[in-house]
């Protein structure tokens, strides 16, 4: 008997059919209820520091640690403005190269700089941006309280009756969205910057090139990259918060690795998906028209 023979004939089994759809049931159970929940406790994190945030700066005995703000925002973001300029320069000079055989031909080499704008500040800065500190940003927060978990400094502190969310986890959230906001503004600024460079080495005037790539943007598309950047980095300190107090005190090193790697992963996959929502939704209301 060859093997797709009994493949069939043991797949007519009713036993064994019920078998697999037993196994295949439970799998897609698991694994939902293991998504929602995970989603759920993000969520009820981002109420609750919400929740804080907005006491802090509204009622005056609940206020926010500015020091502890300020050290995050130049440890998050102050120290990635290198790497940001440089992988935005790169794009910027990447683009234009790209293009310019294809629109010479019809004649339209001075669009490089209209599609080089768009592309930069509707889509490409923001995501960039935010790409970059899920690894620069996100993996170091979770690290940093995985390890004040497995070594119980989490418990101290609610040992102490300070709740770790306020202390910990606001001034890392806080400073990751501030701080992705004023990056894609400098990784906007620096991709034009260096399309009108790429546009001199090809032969455009640079002034030109300028008066175009400032006409392609307006107000609307400025501010839809900034809001997509704000929630980029709420998505990368809710992940690297939640992932890093969801490691256990017995995982050790062995968690703490877990919980940055998946930070990592997880940061950009949602910060894909959330950027095709929102291009869908952009377009649906005009936008970008």
């Amino acid at each position: 008997m060859s093997v797709c023979e009994s493949v069939e004939n043991s797949s007519e089994n009713p036993s064994f059919a019920r078998r697999w759809l037993a196994i295949v049931g439970r799998c897609s159970i698991g694994v939902t209820r293991s998504f929602l929940g995970k989603i759920g406790s993000v969520f009820l994190l981002l109420a609750e520091a919400t929740q804080i945030a907005f006491k802090g700066f509204f009622l005056p005995g609940h206020k926010l640690g500015k020091e502890a703000l300020f050290f995050q925002m130049v440890r998050v973001g102050i120290k990635a403005i290198p790497i940001v300029i440089l992988i935005q320069m790169a794009i910027g000079m990447i683009l234009p190269l790209q293009m310019y055989p294809k629109l010479a031909e019809f004649g339209q080499a001075d669009q490089i700089a209209t599609i080089n704008a768009i592309a930069g500040f509707r889509e490409l800065g923001p995501l960039m941006t935010a790409i970059i500190l899920s690894g620069f940003a996100g993996a170091s927060i979770a690290a940093e309280l995985g390890t004040m978990v497995t070594s119980e400094e989490i418990e101290a502190l609610e040992a102490s009756a300070l709740n770790p969310v306020r202390f910990l986890v606001v001034p890392r959230l806080l400073a990751t969205v501030l701080m992705t906001v004023m990056l894609t503004v400098i990784a906007d600024v620096v991709m034009v910057f260096s399309g009108v460079l790429t546009g001199m080495k090809l032969g455009l005037d640079p002034d030109t090139y300028y008066q175009m790539s400032v006409s392609a943007v307006n107000l609307t598309g400025f501010v839809t990259g900034l809001v997509k950047a704000a929630v980029y980095g709420t998505l990368i300190g809710l992940i690297a918060c939640h992932l890093g107090l969801s490691v256990k005190p017995w995982q050790g090193s062995e968690g703490v690795g877990q919980a940055t790697t998946n930070t990592v992963v997880y940061s950009i996959v949602a910060i894909v998906i959330s950027a095709a929502i929102f291009t869908m939704i952009f377009y649906s209301y005009g936008l970008f028209n």
